[in-house]
């Protein structure tokens, strides 16, 4: 057994990088709120830049404001191992979602420098931008300027409730970088994450050997019918496009419903009605919702059936419905040798490991497309997550970190 093979992380370093992240957007009942490219995003960003170059790396930013922290390898040449998540949340979220595996990719560099070790490889710990699309639509977009899946353009003329831009709030707060970078610089992906579902929980598992990703189709649907008294206006005359909206509510719902002893799951996550008033039926309604399913054609079949139904919706509304946006990802399956080794390092090290996919989108799904990826989930408290509740222990990340550090140590090459 080599030496490498004998390092742990500090996992009571870690803890206190988490527990300082937890201080900057924090809310009153535990969470936090930090969405992306607000003043307490832009505050942890630069938290996280000081504790890199603290440790050695070398920092640069891309034009989306994804940061990535290099390590050094032995050979100037090769292409560096990634590894990280994001530091954004959700408007009431937990304070492990996607942090913990960014600052576990820092305790990783600080651990190999406590230990003096070099690999062949650089390594670089990445942050994210706008992982979560809380703020700006759709989620995943820095991963997916990266890729090329979205075009910078696109990304920076996103706007928020508000009307603020994704390229003004990068502005704002100073994260617009200029530096390129592409998946075609690096060798592979390693994300480790809280699981954000009950399995590993439930089944008292200490890691998630994850194997792929559900298949998402995500739209906003677009309700459009048309003012007038809440009072006189006859009900044969009315076109109330809430009425509208809730008939694409149960659509969508019932469309889990028939699939979820399979897996699938709907949601209709968030709607904005105008004017939004008293006493005066709504006009428009702007929607957002999505379809999941562990089998690809199934997603497409739970879109294709919300299509189907919007002529009964419209003709019983009396609203015009239309889906403004589509977008899809995952429905992949990671790269078997990374999985492959992460299975094999977490049983070498004695853990009990569960295989899964994941349900929840992560930007790992974009770079699987493009880079050799594998995930590895965490157990969290009775899988909470975008939830101000969601919790876990030292104890219930510590298998999962080290299964981190010793995956990337040997696709990095010890030297």
């Amino acid at each position: 057994m080599s030496r490498s093979s004998n390092i742990r992380p500090n996992i009571s370093r870690l803890w206190s990088s988490l527990m300082r992240s937890a201080e900057i957007g924090a809310t009153p009942r535990g969470g936090l709120r930090r969405l992306a490219l607000t003043e307490e995003d832009g505050e942890v960003r630069r938290e996280f830049i000081r504790w890199c170059e603290e440790a050695g790396c070398v920092v640069r930013v891309d034009g989306i404001g994804n940061i990535f922290a290099f390590r050094a390898g032995q050979d100037p040449d090769a292409k560096a191992v990634l590894v990280g998540s994001h530091l954004d949340t959700q408007i009431k979220g937990g304070r492990f979602d996607g942090i913990l595996g960014v600052l576990a990719g820092l305790e990783l560099v600080r651990t190999l420098n406590d230990h003096g070790v070099t690999t062949r490889r650089p390594i670089a710990v990445v942050n994210w931008t706008n992982e979560e699309g809380a703020r700006f639509e759709p989620p995943m977009i820095g991963s997916a300027v990266f890729t090329g899946r979205a075009s910078l353009d696109f990304a920076h003329g996103r706007a928020d409730k508000d009307g603020i831009t994704l390229g003004q709030a990068l502005d704002a707060i100073g994260f617009r970088g200029t530096d390129r970078l592409s998946p075609e610089a690096f060798d592979s992906l390693f994300e480790l994450h809280i699981e954000q579902g009950p399995h590993l929980d439930e089944a008292k598992r200490q890691v998630g050997v994850v194997t792929g990703a559900f298949s998402v189709r995500g739209m906003v649907v677009e309700v459009v019918g048309e003012t007038g008294h809440v009072g006189p206006t006859p009900m044969p005359k009315r076109r109330n496009a809430i009425v509208g909206a809730a008939r694409v509510t149960l659509a969508v719902d019932d469309i889990g419903w028939s699939r979820h002893e399979t897996g699938g799951k709907s949601t209709t996550m968030r709607l904005r009605v105008e004017p939004n008033l008293l006493g005066i039926l709504p006009d428009r309604v702007e929607m957002t919702c999505d379809f999941r399913h562990p089998d690809d054609a199934v997603a497409t079949e739970m879109l294709a059936s919300l299509k189907a139904q919007i002529p009964d919706i419209e003709q019983r509304s009396g609203c015009k419905v239309s889906i403004r946006e589509q977008w899809s990802y995952g429905g992949m399956q990671y790269d078997p040798g990374c999985v492959g080794l992460v299975r094999e390092v977490a049983q070498a090290l004695g853990y009990s490991t569960m295989d899964l996919l994941t349900e929840a989108g992560h930007d790992a799904m974009h770079a699987a497309d493009h880079l050799p990826t594998a995930m590895i989930f965490t157990p969290c408290e009775g899988g909470l997550s975008h939830n101000e509740a969601e919790n876990v222990t030292p104890d219930d990340i510590e298998p999962g970190v080290n299964v981190l550090l010793q995956s990337v140590l040997r696709r990095a090459e010890v030297v």
